[in-house]
């Protein structure tokens, strides 16, 4: 299994208050269902967002809700290890403001690839991911050369944003295509077709972002020191 670690990360620009403090909710969110006991399955299908329900008009708010919900210690750590990696970039180029309003509209593309291909299914999606995977297109457009320290076991090694991000997305395409032929992307428990949505969309305003980001080079700004 790889595990990214740490990144080239931006010298100057936005501090990323916003990427710190979704880091903070989503963990407060996933303590506060840690407290449901029993009632955590009422709980998730609450506010986790249920396709058959958004396409009948009912209960959208889960749309926003669902994003700060997870479905476990593994699901939580690897979102958030994720997050903490690849968010601090894109915030310190287009600010606190614009990254949070980017992160969400992810998480509503994302969603609304998922209920494409699950339009009538009753099983609740939760989890960052669509959002993150977002931010992880954008991150592939902006900072293709940036290095990502990954570990393998107990060996770090560094590949380019542009390989590990590529590898990433095309074994998350390869998944949902997968998914298509059992007829279902939760067989496996991934939303797969919510990752390739956000990251679509991340790639996109990755590309409009892009600009800006060489602006900020040519003032001066450094991507260097590896965490």
């Amino acid at each position: 299994m790889f595990f990214p670690i740490g990144d080239d990360n931006i010298k100057g620009g936005h501090f990323p208050l916003m990427s710190y403090a979704l880091l903070i909710i989503n963990i407060a969110v996933f303590f506060l269902e840690l407290t449901q006991g029993e009632g955590i399955n009422d709980f998730i299908n609450t506010y986790g967002s249920i396709p058959a329900e958004i396409t009948s008009g009912r209960d959208l708010f889960t749309l926003f809700t669902s994003m700060f919900l997870h479905g476990g210690i593994a699901h939580i750590v690897g979102n958030m290890l994720f997050l903490w990696i690849f968010a601090d970039n894109i915030e310190a180029v287009i600010g606190s403001f614009r990254f949070l309003v980017f992160y969400l509209l992810g998480g509503l593309v994302a969603h609304a690839a998922h209920i494409f291909f699950n339009f009538h299914s009753e099983i609740p999606t939760v989890g960052a991911s669509g959002a993150i995977a977002a931010v992880m297109g954008a991150y592939v457009v902006m900072f293709p050369t940036s290095r990502i320290k990954v570990l393998f076991l107990v060996f770090p090694f560094y590949v380019s944003a542009f390989v590990f991000l590529g590898f990433w997305i095309v074994s998350q395409f390869s998944s949902g295509l997968g998914s298509l032929q059992a007829q279902t992307a939760e067989t496996a428990g991934v939303a797969y077709w919510a990752h390739i949505g956000g990251f679509v969309f991340g790639f996109v305003m990755g590309l409009r972002y892009r600009g800006e980001h060489q602006r900020m080079l040519k003032k001066g700004y450094r991507e260097e020191d590896l965490v």
